[in-house]
This record gives C-alpha cells, sequence and structure tokens, in this order.
C-alpha cells in the first residue's frame, strides 16, 4: 500500500460540507479515485469501440504489426538495462 499526503485548497464552504458528509476520509477518498478510475477507463474502451466501428483505420498490414513487435521488444530490452 502506497501512503499519500494531499493538500487542498477548498472554499470553506465546500471543506465543511465535504467534511461532514465523511467525504475527506480516507476511505471515501479511496472510494471516489476507484469510482473515477472505473469511470474513465469505461470511457476509453467506449471511445475504442465507436473508433473500431467507424472503420476509421484499416487493419495493419503484416510488416506494420511485425515493426510494433520490434518496437515493443527494443523497448522491453532498453527497460531491463539489456
Amino acid at each position: 500500500m502506497t501512503t499519500l499526503e494531499i493538500k487542498l485548497s477548498l472554499p470553506d464552504s465546500v471543506a465543511k460540507e465535504a467534511q461532514a458528509a465523511g467525504l475527506l476520509a480516507p476511505e471515501a477518498i479511496e472510494s471516489m479515485l476507484r469510482e473515477r478510475l472505473r469511470a474513465r477507463r469505461i470511457a476509453e474502451l467506449r471511445e475504442a469501440i465507436d473508433q473500431m466501428a467507424s472503420g476509421g483505420d484499416a487493419p495493419m498490414t503484416m510488416e506494420e504489426i511485425e515493426a510494433e513487435i520490434q518496437a515493443y521488444r527494443q523497448e522491453r530490452r532498453r527497460a531491463s538495462g539489456a
């Protein structure tokens, strides 16, 4: 688990209301972050589906696939220090 210290500057009214609602508790913040991350992943998936459905991109050629594989392998080697 990672421990983070977050400093927020909020209007007094918002801070008081959020505190009273329990939204500044670590569990509440974690829940909000998880929900936001989930929503972002869903939006990205929908965007990818829409893009595929629109047929905007032509399928990759075998040469393009091979180039992607080689670039991935090179990046992995670079990241591992090999």
